[in-house]
């Protein structure tokens, strides 16, 4: 069977790396058409140059990197360096990215890949807020069509949010291009909170990592102790929550994840709830199902695949 052709966007952050990682770790299943950069953890400067030092860490410097939007659309950009660090990706030490950002923009080469790869053939992967995403659906509608899947990180229901009380970060940030991916008629699956927080970095977890005694397995060990302080402080947890792998590995063993297809639409004018993803995981409404939303996952499953995935690098 060929690799699935994907592009991961995202605004690295650790859990963003370690979901990079995981794409550039499983070629045969999983060919990375090229990565987009967008602003959310941090700003668009340092998401796109974090891009490019988790391809250099990867052993993978040929890796198309493109840089996108650089705010929301339609108000200012929120960020997070209270959780990822100033840079976004404190933790490790790793070099300055060596390999060039490529020419061009990253909505662009969203819309001109879609147009020129066999329709419903790309899988959209955003790990971050959905503006590039957004943007290009904006730009070309035509492309909607010929989207395969939109595997997302973003949202929540049961765990409501983690940057107000009602919304998800990545959602927040940009809920108007939320509100329009949603609507797009594309086939979309989502991992929410309810997914990603059971995902925890284990101390047992985290020494798997660094026992693989590489530089990715260091790396992604000193990754987890500095973004960990942060969930441990707030949740009480026994680690930190990898988000964002949830969309590689979905697409790497779907099976280790169980949702509702259900109806799920963007709030984006309340004061108190701006940025909620309204989820009718009981379907208690009619608005027409347009997501696959997840709601468990398989934990050991999990980082069972991403330890020995990660040790291939």
């Amino acid at each position: 069977m060929p690799a699935r052709k994907i592009i991961i966007d995202t605004d690295p952050g650790q859990d963003d790396a370690v979901a990079i990682l995981l794409a550039l770790a499983s070629p045969e299943e999983l060919e990375v058409l090229g990565i987009t950069a967008v602003a959310g953890n941090v700003p668009l400067e340092l998401t796109a140059r974090n891009a490019r030092m988790v391809c250099e860490l990867a052993g993978k410097p040929e890796t198309p990197v493109f840089a996108g939007c650089d705010r929301p659309l339609a108000h200012d950009l929120v960020t997070a360096e209270h959780v990822h660090g100033k840079t976004g990706l404190d933790g490790p030490d790793l070099p300055e990215p060596s390999m060039p950002l490529q020419d061009g923009d990253a909505v662009d080469f969203i819309i001109e890949t879609l147009r020129a790869q066999p329709e419903k053939t790309v899988t959209l992967c955003p790990l971050g807020p959905l503006t590039n995403i957004a943007a290009a659906l904006q730009r070309a509608p035509d492309i909607a069509a010929r989207i395969q899947e939109i595997v997302l990180m973003g949202g929540a229901y049961f765990e409501v949010g983690n940057i107000t009380p009602a919304a998800e970060f990545n959602i927040y940030v940009d809920p108007e291009a939320a509100e329009i991916v949603f609507k797009c008629g594309a086939p979309i699956t989502v991992m929410p909170l309810d997914v990603t927080h059971k995902a925890l970095v284990t101390s047992s977890r985290n020494e798997a990592f660094r026992a693989l005694g590489t530089p990715v397995g260091i790396a992604v060990a000193r990754m987890t102790d500095f973004f960990e302080r942060f969930d441990k402080e707030k949740y009480g947890s026994d680690g930190a929550p990898l988000h964002d792998p949830c969309v590689t590995a979905y697409l790497l063993q779907p099976d280790l994840f169980s949702g509702r297809f259900i109806n799920v639409e963007i709030e984006t004018r309340s004061d108190l709830t701006r940025g909620m993803t309204v989820a009718d995981w009981w379907r208690v409404t009619d608005r027409a199902p347009n997501a696959m939303f997840m709601g468990d996952l398989d934990a050991d499953g999990f980082f069972s695949l991403l330890t020995e995935r990660l040790a291939r690098l």
